[in-house]
């Protein structure tokens, strides 16, 4: 008995991914469009903490876009001895004809560091439509081009678009790359297909300025881990259109060990466990893996299970190949089975504790996704 209710499991956990692997179909991905006759003055929130190597290059992207509306670019760091900030003045040197300042966010404001700098950030801003993206995001120069015109339509209040991450530079890194190039777009065109987006990615979101404010501004998100998640619920729930942009950007990062992958992964988990339980919860069912691997202990029928895992890889693979646009990469995917398992460990952990690691520092996560530093 237990061996057929596993099975059944098993197929229904195999439809959920060819679920998505169909909505992932129908989404544009990469497409451009026509319309860039609408291009409105911009504000550009960057807040910072640190630098790499990757660091310049990504901030430059958003220098050299090919936008003919005006651009302010506001770079926040918390410390003025960070050594972004050599960085961000060098670009200034560079792009002399850009409007950009460097700001110095302090005190910070509230549990959420990114959220304290966006929110002094927000006290400069000179234009109606403002753009906070994240510090490793490199952005296609028509990124603005293309995600501007989706204000065009007074009822959009956000925009905003997927991100992918680079080849991996470490083993533990394949984890995560097949997590976002594979799954997590894929899952997100699948909610979308039951309703309307109404949460926010948070590598990029541009919104309008007067929805933002009809919400309470940034201040209102100063003690939220999850800002990118409430910025979007909060939006949709005062009647804001959430859109969002066929454009991917990259998210370029350093080379991480599997314990700074376990803790991230966590983090994300648990930050997501709080703000929707139910969902998070029945996200288990689409763990194909797990469910062949615990139907074939149980003694069933070994060529049904062999069937639903190749029809998991296979969406994975051709998920990861159209949004990295790179078919070398496809072979990422084939470590997904291992990927699902180390997920059901991380789901299982984000049941044990609300304790999150976040920017070097300890944070307990409370009721909807309050953040109390440790």
């Amino acid at each position: 008995m237990a061996a057929l209710a596993l099975a059944w499991l098993t197929i229904l956990s195999a439809a959920i991914n060819v679920w998505q692997w169909l909505a992932a179909r129908r989404f544009p991905l990469h497409a451009r469009s026509a319309r860039r006759e609408f291009a409105p003055a911009l504000t550009l929130f960057k807040p910072l903490k640190g630098a790499d190597d990757e660091t310049p290059v990504c901030l430059e992207s958003w220098l050299a876009q090919d936008y003919t509306g005006d651009t302010q670019v506001l770079f926040g760091v918390a410390d003025e001895n960070d050594p972004v900030c050599a960085v961000v003045r060098e670009l200034k040197e560079a792009y002399p004809e850009r409007d950009i300042e460097l700001v110095i966010c302090n005190p910070i404001l509230g549990a959420n560091a990114k959220v304290s700098t966006v929110t002094y950030l927000e006290k400069k801003a000179k234009h109606p439509f403002w753009i906070v993206s994240d510090a490793d995001v490199f952005a296609p120069e028509d990124l603005l081009a293309e995600i501007a015109p989706g204000f065009a339509r007074e009822d959009v209040a956000l925009v905003n678009c997927f991100y992918r991450l680079p080849a991996p530079a470490t083993p533990a890194m394949v984890w995560e790359a097949i997590a976002v190039n594979a799954d997590f777009w894929s899952q997100v065109c699948q909610s979308n297909s039951m309703k309307p987006m109404n949460f926010a990615l948070g590598a990029v979101m541009a919104v309008r300025k007067t929805a933002l404010e009809g919400i309470g501004g940034f201040s209102s998100l100063l003690n939220h881990l999850a800002d990118d998640y409430q910025l979007g619920r909060r939006i949709s729930e005062a009647g804001g259109k959430i859109e969002l942009s066929p454009v991917v950007v990259d998210c370029r990062e350093t080379p991480k060990t599997f314990c700074e992958i376990w803790k991230h992964q966590l983090r994300w988990a648990r930050t997501i466990r709080v703000c929707q339980p139910g969902p998070y919860f029945l996200s288990i069912l689409s763990n194909t893996t797990l469910w062949a691997v615990l139907a074939y202990g149980a003694g069933a029928d070994g060529p049904t299970l062999r069937a639903c895992l190749i029809l998991r890889v296979l969406t994975a693979m051709q998920n990861h190949a159209r949004l990295t646009q790179n078919p070398q990469r496809i072979v990422e995917a084939i470590y997904t089975p291992l990927k699902d398992l180390l997920q059901f460990a991380i789901w299982l952990c984000s049941f044990t504790g609300s304790k999150v690691v976040w920017r070097g520092e300890t944070f307990q996560i409370k009721r909807g996704g309050i953040l109390e530093k440790i």
